[in-house]
């Protein structure tokens, strides 16, 4: 008899599969990046239905197969709603989603990218706070998580904000990274440095980048 497990995550992918059916990658604190079937979700009034869409985030319990395991049942703590009617924030998501599904593995610990994914896109929906920041913030400690993040460039010319803005997003937990903002000029400058930084560092194109301005 195949095992239950519980999981803690947040739906990256979404398929389509036969007629009825959805397969799904969950990215998740206990397990690292899962595939997942679940049957009948694409059916109307299918309890799995809204669970099994990205951005959904909260417990899965599945049953562990031998290459891939099947969705049980869901409690859903965030869907995420506010993206629906908001398609700047919803690409930025997107992309996000698509960063930490480059950078995770199955059974790896890749709890710190999951807490950092979460955050950010608690992040895209805060008002407060400007998307570009957003995305800087996102793609740098993404690189520091990661293993990748270089310093600052010998020959880079930065003001003093945007070096003190990226010691504090290097250096500081996950938990409080958006808790600052800057100016307009500050934020294009960071997320110019950001944006060439990350694109040096993966050297991968990501198709969902190429929605956003």
């Amino acid at each position: 008899m195949n095992n239950l497990v519980q999981v803690t995550g947040m739906v990256l992918e979404v398929y389509p599969v036969n007629d009825y059916d959805r397969r799904v990658v969950i990215l998740t604190k206990e397990r690292g990046k899962i595939t997942a079937f679940s049957r009948g979700a694409r059916r109307l009034n299918n309890k799995m239905m809204a669970a099994t869409n990205r951005f959904c985030f909260g417990q899965f319990k599945l049953y562990e197969g031998k290459n891939a395991y099947n969705l049980a049942d869901a409690e859903i703590s965030y869907y995420f709603e506010e993206l629906r009617e908001d398609f700047e924030g919803a690409f930025l998501g997107m992309y996000f989603l698509e960063v930490a599904s480059y950078y995770t593995r199955e059974n790896n610990d890749d709890t710190l990218m999951l807490k950092l994914l979460f955050q950010s896109i608690k992040a895209i929906i805060k008002e407060s706070l400007d998307n570009r920041l957003v995305r800087s913030i996102y793609e740098i400690k993404a690189l520091v998580i990661n293993g990748e993040f270089p310093g600052i460039p010998g020959n880079i010319n930065l003001s003093g904000t945007v070096r003190f803005a990226i010691d504090f997003i290097v250096s500081s937990s996950i938990e409080k990274l958006y808790t600052f903002t800057l100016s307009g000029d500050a934020i294009d400058e960071l997320a110019s440095f950001a944006k060439d930084l990350f694109k040096r560092c993966t050297d991968k194109p990501f198709k969902s980048a190429e929605l956003l301005l």
